[in-house]
């Protein structure tokens, strides 16, 4: 069994009540920090732990942290983000509905090591549910002094807030975010300036997932060189994965990073095998924006070592052969899927949420969607795959934000490794509308790499 930090009393009666949660050692970190820790001890301890941003970019924490300007006689600001709109991804939705307190006790530990006095929770819009639990949460925690003015005792003043999403899936873009919690249209900024030195309100601020908020209550508990301990090389602590499709146990989990993928599909512990004794055909693992893999790639790297849970090993070849950790989304398919029908599926979402600022991404990703649209119902032909190809490249690397690359990437990975059945559509209009592709030679063993004399 993995070790849990986040989800150890998940399944607690009552862990979602502030009693309950401090009976299992809830908000112990906050008294540790604020009594016998600087701000800077805690953003060093952060750093020790080498805990990564686990919004989707892996960024170190502690460092974003360093980076935050601390001009006097102004306002700095903690923002939390978790306008979690990534197709596959719900980890955060989760946390935020069963222990909310875990988050509640990482933004006050947080804000402390900022010099924050205010601080925000930006939720996605349509998580109303969560949304009135974190409400109810911070009274509790208000209530029991842990929020307001003179935390116990120490002199420190916070006050929390919870902020509705605007509704748009850019919004999980920090500036864009930002944007939102000053009322107005969610658009990204350019940068620079970043949020660090003019954030919200044009005071420095830091915008973390809610993950890495919470992760931050272990660290400070256990301490820095404890939380690194766990994982491998710069992938340290645990990681709360979002599984989802053909799988016999759909759900959130936490694994330490650098279990194998397939111990994580085929583990009863965790998503316990394809679902109806299919086979494996390919892999979304980390959000609708991240490449998608073929089962052989996926299970292996091409040296033919195991592919691990990790930021690196899921990496491991670039886009050529790797893929990214993302935000956890993990995406299943099994034999009978289609990947083209997938792949116009994610576009179709990157289309509709594009803001429209940049004009590779409004009109390239509405051009990514008619030509898979055209493809998957038959009525494609050999050229289009070229200029789908085509396409993703004039938008990948040309826009303000990060949806454009997040729309370009599932789509020439796609190509990449499944042409193939691209092209079955084009040739076999008919016989595409009644049967998917199958699994084809997406599982077959990789050949072996010739070994380079030294």
């Amino acid at each position: 069994m993995g070790r849990k930090l986040l989800l150890e009393h998940i399944n607690v009666p009552g862990i979602n009540t502030l009693a309950v949660y401090k009976e299992k050692g809830g908000y112990r970190a906050v008294e540790k920090a604020l009594k016998t820790m600087s701000p800077d001890d805690v953003v060093e301890e952060v750093k020790k732990s080498g805990l990564r941003g686990r919004g989707g970019a892996g960024f170190p924490t502690g460092m974003k942290w360093s980076f935050l300007a601390k001009p006097e006689g102004v306002p700095r600001y903690l923002v939390c983000n978790g306008d979690e709109s990534e197709p596959g991804t719900f980890k955060d939705r989760f946390l935020m509905t069963h222990i909310p307190h875990a988050l509640i006790e990482g933004m006050i530990v947080s804000s402390y090591a900022l010099g924050a006095k205010t601080s925000y929770i930006y939720v996605r819009g349509e998580m109303m549910p969560q949304i009135r639990i974190l409400e109810k949460a911070i009274e509790e925690a208000k209530a029991a002094g842990y929020l307001g003015k003179n935390i116990l005792g120490s002199g420190y003043d916070l006050e929390l807030y919870v902020q509705p999403g605007g509704g748009a899936y850019i919004c999980g873009e920090e500036t864009a975010l930002l944007e939102s919690l000053e009322g107005k249209r969610g658009n990204p900024r350019i940068k620079p300036p970043f949020p660090a030195i003019a954030g919200l309100y044009g005071c420095p601020t830091v915008v973390n997932n809610v993950e890495s908020i919470a992760a931050t209550v272990p660290i400070i508990n256990d301490g820095g060189e404890e939380y690194a301990k766990i994982g491998i090389g710069r992938s340290t602590g645990t990681k709360l994965i979002s599984a989802s499709g053909n799988i016999n146990k759909p759900g959130v989990y936490e694994i330490e990073l650098g279990l194998s993928v397939e111990d994580f599909i085929y583990s009863d512990e965790y998503c316990g095998g394809i679902a109806n004794g299919k086979k494996l055909k390919a892999v979304v693992a980390g959000g609708s924006s991240v490449p998608i893999l073929p089962a052989n790639l996926i299970i292996n790297l091409v040296n033919g070592d195991k592919r691990l849970m990790s930021y690196e090993s899921l990496s491991e070849g670039g886009f050529a052969t790797g893929t990214m950790l993302g935000s956890g989304g993990f995406i299943v398919m099994d034999e009978d899927q289609c990947v083209v029908r997938n792949t116009w599926n994610f576009s179709r979402f990157y289309n509709h949420e594009s803001c429209g600022q940049c004009s590779p991404c409004r009109e390239g990703t509405g051009w990514m969607e008619k030509i898979l649209r055209k493809i998957e119902s038959g009525h494609g032909t050999s050229a289009d795959i070229d200029l789908l190809v085509d396409v993703s490249k004039q938008i990948e690397g040309n826009t303000i934000c990060p949806l454009g690359d997040a729309a370009a990437w599932p789509v020439a990975s796609a190509v990449r490794h499944f042409r193939d059945e691209f092209e079955w559509h084009i040739k076999e209009p008919k016989l595409s509308q009644e049967r998917n592709y199958g699994l084809a030679h997406y599982a077959d063993p990789l050949p072996p790499v010739e070994k380079v004399e030294a």
